[in-house]
């Protein structure tokens, strides 16, 4: 499974869907995901690839981290992973 397959896959159990029902547009908001949701799924995305994502959950703004789509959440874990290969 890629990368982009395991993120959709994480989210759309975070959201109680199907992941087909997850495409790279979709915000977490749009999925129904809350902020405790979101931390949830960076905490699984961080298990399943082993890496520290750089998000404040008290300032989601003020983080390294996008969250703004699951494209944008895709292409930072592939720029973490590349980090430590």
């Amino acid at each position: 499974m890629n990368i982009s397959d395991q993120v959709i896959a994480i989210i759309a159990e975070q959201a109680l869907l199907e992941p087909e029902d997850v495409t790279p547009d979709s915000t977490l908001e749009s999925l129904g995901i809350d902020s405790m949701g979101v931390v949830e799924s960076i905490f699984a995305i961080e298990e399943a690839f082993d890496i520290t994502v750089p998000f404040n959950a008290n300032n989601p703004t003020d983080s390294d981290f996008d969250i703004t789509s699951v494209a944008s959440i895709i292409k930072g874990i592939e720029r973490l992973k590349a980090e430590q290969a």
